[in-house]
């Protein structure tokens, strides 16, 4: 069936523009787009009233709960929530119970993902067996089942010629090593961000060269192996020279943000409001703005929800005890407009980072708003006012640190291969 989307604002990630048109949509794929486009015989017409068109974001890092923990996220919740964010393509974390360490558990994992989920789902494979660092998995045979990339997630690999040997094997079978910049021995135990404000709040915390150190070493690891990598998290401005001397000396990497580093910062765990602590914690107002300039001048790549669900359980404790973690696919784009509407980063700039970027680190088609790309594509009001409520979030628990906050940007419609997924009648 072919669908036409008339009176959009265009957002071109690729091109980096903004223009006014129409875009059609046949067999799953765009087929034309410009400022006139005819509708063929037959065709379903949506006017877009003015609204932002946009390809859909491709979320990188998301924890769905299967197998192991379904009552915190399932593949059904999670794509609900991704397709009422804006969010075509969910590209999910081996931190599940047992891990994603083995072609079968990845088999089981594409099969419920195919089975539930409205929007597009890849999954990443652990790095090493149980995500213990000790032995690595079989990567060849997980990327011949369908894994995008392979990462231990927080669990860095403490030993490092463990690590160099992963990175050596992963580089000869071209696969993508994503990593998590914090050292484990500086960041054990840690529940905020070093100085001041921990200390008068009596919480432990971490330097922000805890990252810088462990960057230091995976990027020297990149250097020695060739290996494409991607720092999964980059939120500490003091690691951002070492980012921009690996880019300036040609090394294959690239790094993403949590939105939630983005436009939070550490002043706003209040009185210890357990739905703002995540990992890594938030840091400081300058981090914050150093890391929105990084996004801005392309050093950062990626930004995506580090989307990971805790129930009420394990977040109604002691700042300390309570579980790391925020849920993000739903609040993602209303998040990121708080970016364009301070005028730091502009719609096509902010795509680059939301769909074009994660999609093409990763080798996957979507991404991009041109003839023959998949038409994955989100419609969003960039201005609508309204206030969270977390109990509206459709995902499966609702630890978000946006709750009851004032937010602009709404989804009015998703469309995944050409079917629209949210909105509509």
């Amino acid at each position: 069936m072919s669908v036409l989307l008339t009176n959009a604002r265009l957002i071109d990630p690729e091109a980096g523009t903004e223009t006014k048109g129409a875009l059609l949509i046949e067999d799953g794929r765009i087929a034309a787009l410009g400022p006139q486009v005819d509708a063929p015989a037959g065709a379903e017409t949506v006017d877009c009233a003015g609204m932002c068109l946009a390809p859909g974001i491709v979320d990188v890092g998301v924890k769905v709960c299967e197998p192991g923990e379904r009552h915190k996220e399932s593949f059904r919740s999670a794509g609900l929530a991704a397709a009422a964010g804006g969010v075509t393509t969910i590209v999910t974390r081996p931190d599940t119970l047992p891990a994603i360490d083995t072609p079968e558990v990845l088999e089981f994992v594409t099969r419920r993902a195919r089975e539930a989920s409205p929007v597009r789902i890849k999954a990443m494979a652990a790095l090493t067996k149980g995500r213990e660092g000790r032995e690595m998995v079989e990567i060849g045979f997980m990327l011949d089942a369908g894994a995008v990339a392979f990462t231990d997630g927080d669990r860095v690999v403490e030993n490092t010629k463990v690590l160099s040997r992963c990175m050596t094997y992963a580089r000869g079978l071209g696969a993508l090593v994503m990593a998590h910049p914090q050292d484990p021995v500086l960041s054990a135990g840690a529940a905020a961000t070093s100085g001041k404000f921990a200390s008068l709040k009596g919480l432990p915390a971490v330097s922000p060269m805890a990252e810088r150190m462990a960057l230091d070493r995976d990027l020297a690891l990149v250097e020695m192996t060739g290996v494409k990598y991607h720092a999964d998290q980059i939120t500490a401005a003091r690691a951002l020279p070492a980012l921009e001397r690996a880019k300036a000396n040609g090394l294959d990497v690239t790094a993403g943000v949590s939105i939630h580093h983005l436009t939070l910062n550490e002043l706003d765990v209040g009185d210890y409001r357990t739905f703002f602590k995540v990992k890594p914690p938030l840091r400081s107002e300058d981090d914050r703005k150093a890391l929105v300039a990084a996004v801005a001048s392309g050093l950062i790549d990626v930004i995506s929800s580090m989307h990971t669900p805790q129930d009420e359980e394990s977040k109604r404790l002691p700042y300390e005890e309570a579980a790391s973690g925020a849920v993000g696919l739903e609040t993602l784009l209303p998040a990121a407009m708080r970016l364009y509407h301070a005028g730091g980063i502009g719609l096509p700039q902010l795509w680059r980072a939301l769909s074009l970027n994660p999609a093409r680190r990763l080798g996957l088609e979507t991404g991009r708003l041109g003839v023959g790309a998949p038409a994955d594509l989100v419609l969003f009001d960039p201005d609508a006012p309204f206030v969270l409520d977390r109990f509206t979030l459709r995902s499966k628990s609702k630890n978000t640190p946006f709750d009851g906050a004032r937010m602009q940007g709404r989804v009015l419609g998703t469309w995944v291969a050409g079917r629209r997924v949210f909105g509509g009648v």
